[in-house]
């Protein structure tokens, strides 16, 4: 449970040491700026971003009764951040399954990827998709039920 918030807790972390030190040397403004940049790494580096995980056979089962992509991600992902930002509010039409909450999942990443657990891994039809252009992604959301 802890393993996809660790990247987050050390943002928090290490933004409270770094302020800390600079409130006690006297610079309560930077501080407080550096604090809030490193809480917005943790925010965007947390889960919380993302739609609601399910778990791989129930998303591949959705999909089939509804078309949409499944995508399969990780927490601290920058390329699966990159794709959940530009895809904006239709990324919750999508099927979200996370890796490391999900042995199936990271499974269905590393057989889609020669065995590495390469994310985001997005499958539309029984297709995988590694790292594909947000654009695409959303045409093919658009095609879809």
């Amino acid at each position: 449970m802890i393993r996809p918030w660790f990247l987050s807790l050390l943002f928090v972390l290490c933004g409270s040491f770094v302020a800390a030190g600079l409130l006690l040397s006297g610079s309560p403004g930077a501080a407080a700026g550096l604090l809030l940049a490193f809480l917005a790494l943790a925010g965007v580096n947390s889960p919380l971003i993302f739609p609601r995980s399910v778990a791989a056979a129930e998303a591949q089962r959705r999909s089939a009764v509804d078309g949409r992509p499944v995508v399969y991600w990780r927490p601290g992902c920058k390329y699966c951040i990159r794709l959940r930002i530009r895809l904006g509010r239709s990324a919750r039409r999508l099927h979200w399954v996370d890796i490391w909450r999900d042995p199936a999942g990271a499974a269905v990443a590393r057989a889609a990827n020669d065995g590495n657990e390469t994310v985001p891994t997005v499958v539309v039809a029984g297709r995988s998709h590694t790292n594909p252009d947000p654009e695409w992604v959303r045409e093919q959301l658009s095609r879809s039920v």
